[in-house]
């Protein structure tokens, strides 16, 4: 028996990378797979509908069930043929994993609209139309009397929750995929469904390029464990997937074999006054507090730099 058993899943950008081994692992726990991928190149140009089959014949050569769809999650009608297709094909939908994304990264001043443009398409347009299309679904599901547990899983970024020089456009994404998925775990939950976002460090075509996620990284404590393996990621999104799992509405970070909860913006500081402040005065009450703030990790022990991205 897997932990999965019987849940219908959908996973975009199933085709290679986080994505695949998400696949994989659904699979090996039981699921039905909706495995979604455009094909394109890291920077979204171009179409090819073999990576999401490869990854179909996989699974059904262990003897699981998925079928392959390449429609763009950025694409309206396409993310709803993408919903269509897992209840259509298997009858019911019980879990999303918005994971499709690119990479157009530039620093501030030289990046061009269009760059901007499509990687928020992507990334945050694309989460928010599965997401919209599935939980249309479900809602209609709940007022027909049916209460099941559904489950929304998107893919935010290290990046966008602590900030990454040269990704404006792909940090701006990810933030807003957080927020997007605290908002739908509140207006949700009446319909059954709980929702938590991920913020991954593993070696994809995304991140290979960043200084030492080509290589393999293992500890002196466990040589045989590849800190950078994709697989480390997809164990976190299994078991947020399942009908069991108690969490809605969180961030996780997860890196090897690490697993952090994010809190959100949290208040550090204040001053008040009863009457409204004066320039002057609110200059010289804020002058202890810090001019740029701390967004590292705790307990980071990855090297940051402004080539460095979580997905």
């Amino acid at each position: 028996m897997g932990t999965l058993d019987g849940r219908v899943a959908v996973i975009t950008g199933g085709g290679r990378g986080l994505g695949r081994e998400h696949a994989l692992l659904f699979a090996a726990e039981g699921a039905k797979i909706v495995i979604n991928d455009l094909g394109g190149a890291p920077d979204g140009a171009g179409s090819d509908i073999s990576a999401a089959q490869a990854v179909v014949d996989e699974i059904k050569a262990l003897g699981g069930e998925a079928v392959a769809n390449t429609d763009s999650v950025s694409d309206w009608a396409g993310a709803s043929r993408l919903i269509d297709t897992a209840v259509e094909t298997f009858g019911d939908l019980h879990v999303v994993v918005n994971n499709a994304g690119i990479l157009r990264d530039r620093v501030l001043v030289n990046m061009s609209e269009e760059e901007f443009d499509t990687v928020i398409d992507v990334h945050l347009k694309g989460t928010f139309a599965v997401a919209r299309h599935a939980a249309a679904y479900w809602r209609a599901q709940a007022k027909a009397g049916t209460e099941t547990d559904r489950s929304l899983i998107n893919t935010s970024s290290g990046s966008g929750l602590h900030g990454n020089p040269g990704q404006v456009n792909y940090a701006s994404a990810k933030a807003g995929i957080a927020a997007l998925t605290q908002i739908a775990a509140k207006e949700l939950k009446r319909y059954h469904v709980r929702s938590n976002c991920i913020a991954p460090v593993a070696r994809t075509r995304l991140t290979v390029a960043t200084p030492g996620f080509g290589e393999v990284m293992t500890s002196t404590e466990n040589a045989a464990f590849d800190t950078w393996h994709p697989g480390n990621i997809s164990p976190l999104v299994a078991m947020l997937a399942s009908a069991d799992c108690r969490f809605s509405g969180h961030a996780f970070r997860v890196s090897g074999g690490q697993v952090g909860l994010y809190q959100g913006w949290t208040m550090v500081d204040e001053v008040r006054s009863e009457q409204r402040w004066t320039v002057e005065e609110l200059a010289s009450a804020t002058a202890h507090m810090p001019a740029s703030p701390d967004n590292t990790i705790p307990g980071e022990h990855v090297k940051q730099s402004s080539h460095h991205k979580d997905n």
